[in-house]
């Protein structure tokens, strides 16, 4: 093929379909600008606000890792960049739409959905899921009219790792402690109302295994009005798990071994209320009559070698009274028409990054973060995933370049015209970005979000 024709150059430029704003997206698109190569970039986001879980996912109360956003947006302003907010992939515009489009599709769509407990009674008013919840005070638009009763004296969060650690401290902190961040102001309203006074967090296996980092687990022992406790009798491990702790690869557990040892030393006083962490408990069954009243859990032992130990029921059981259950346990991907999924690991099938049917490549589609991998890491491990996606992408250029040119964005202004979808640019998000910030400054807090779509779009007229 000539030179003229050789893809990623200023006659015939790589045009990349990048679908979801989260950490992976803003990744994989800074790769491909960095690849030196002539190229154009159209990020597809099915809400008007960019960012996925940097935006709806993490803390209110943890400001620092929001700070990502600002690396992104320097991401958005290279010149070869397109952001279509407001716009659904499978539903307002297919995945073929894209491929007849663009060279290439990456998705980084995340994990959307809660794995399940798969435990009778899961279905009953007052269980949810802890995506619910993290959605709903981050003021997802989808999550937007959730309502959590919160009369309850009550919570379970089963599961430990920091997702749980979140939704445990959001409930545990006092308005004053939460009132400056940006907080949804529903959520905020509902949290003032609340009569929990006691949490409990549960984990299926031992304190050597919580999933916490020891930061987010430090913070427990700071908060105004909780008292973290631990029983002293649940610190007892077992000789594998003494083991997991000397190795020196395992210093956070370790290190959360001695933060639970803190709070198992300490009374809690007088606060007004106790977050409680439990272990070596599965949840067997919810009970209530129309609605969640008891939690059935199973004591376990640990069985297996160092770092492969597995929890076993004993056949003890004891029942926990409890009107709130959030269950943090994990994430699943979900399948999108036009993408072969995995269901077993729920994530789209791929090899390296590329997606797969049957054992063969599908050309021009790729994948990068929870959608890729499943729902391990922090933020920036996205970074080094969707740098290995697009190595992938840009070692397949020859069998990318099919001769034809592809129309990349304005290919799909037509299709969205005709379909009446009102997708919003990367000009229009700032717009709405400086509205929330305005909005939060009376309240002396970095932003109050509008919570439905609509909102959003009204302040574009």
């Amino acid at each position: 093929m000539g030179e003229a024709n050789k893809l990623g150059t200023e006659q015939n430029p790589l045009r990349v379909a990048v679908v979801g704003s989260g950490p992976s997206g803003f990744y994989t698109t800074e790769a491909i600008i960095k690849s030196g190569l002539a190229v154009e970039i159209t990020m597809l986001e099915r809400l008007p606000a960019p960012y996925g879980l940097v935006r709806y996912g993490v803390a209110p109360d943890h400001p620092k890792l929001k700070q990502a956003i600002q690396v992104y947006e320097k991401i958005a302003e290279a010149r070869p960049f397109r952001f279509l907010g407001n716009v659904t992939v499978g539903r307002d515009i297919s995945v073929s739409d894209l491929s007849r489009t663009h060279h290439a599709v990456v998705f980084t769509c995340g994990a959307e959905t809660d794995r399940r407990l798969g435990v009778p009674g899961e279905e009953l008013a007052g269980s949810h899921t802890a995506t619910e919840f993290v959605g709903w005070y981050n003021g997802h638009p989808y999550y937007r009219d959730r309502e959590f009763d919160l009369s309850h004296e009550v919570a379970v969060i089963i599961g430990q790792g920091n997702v749980a650690a979140d939704v445990t401290r959001i409930l545990a902190k006092t308005v004053d402690e939460l009132k400056h961040t940006d907080i949804a102001e529903h959520a905020l309203e509902a949290l003032a109302e609340s009569r929990i006074r006691e949490i409990f967090v549960v984990g299926r296996r031992g304190p050597a295994q919580a999933k916490f980092t020891p930061k987010e687990l430090r913070e427990f022992g700071e908060l105004q009005d909780c008292a973290s406790i631990v029983d002293e009798q649940d610190l007892k491990l077992n000789p594998q798990s003494e083991l997991e702790l000397a190795d020196k690869n395992n210093a956070g557990n370790a290190k959360n071994v001695e933060i639970f040892q803190r709070f198992a030393s300490q009374d809690g006083g007088a606060k007004h209320r106790r977050c409680y962490f439990r272990f070596l408990k599965s949840p067997v069954r919810l009970l209530g009559e129309s609605r969640l009243q008891r939690l059935v859990l199973e004591q376990n032992r640990l069985e297996g070698e160092p770092f492969a130990q597995s929890a076993r029921g004993t056949g003890e059981y004891e029942e926990l009274p409890c009107g709130l259950l959030f269950r943090s346990i994990g994430y699943h991907g979900l399948p999108m028409a036009g993408v072969p999924f995995d269901q077993r690991r729920g994530v789209f099938a791929n090899d390296g990054g590329r997606i797969m049917e049957n054992g063969h490549v599908v050309a021009g589609l790729y994948a990068a973060g929870w959608i890729k991998r499943g729902p391990t890491g922090i933020i920036g491990t996205n970074r080094a995933d969707s740098v290995a996606t697009v190595g992938s992408l840009l070692a397949d250029l020859e069998a990318l370049n099919s001769g034809e040119s592809k129309a990349g964005a304005e290919g799909l202004y037509p299709l969205l015209a005709e379909s009446q979808v009102r997708f919003i640019d990367f000009a229009q998000w700032r717009r709405v970005d400086e509205a929330e910030i305005a909005r939060g400054e009376p309240k002396r807090k970095p932003r109050e979000k509008f919570t439905r779509v609509q909102e959003m779009l009204a302040v574009l007229g």
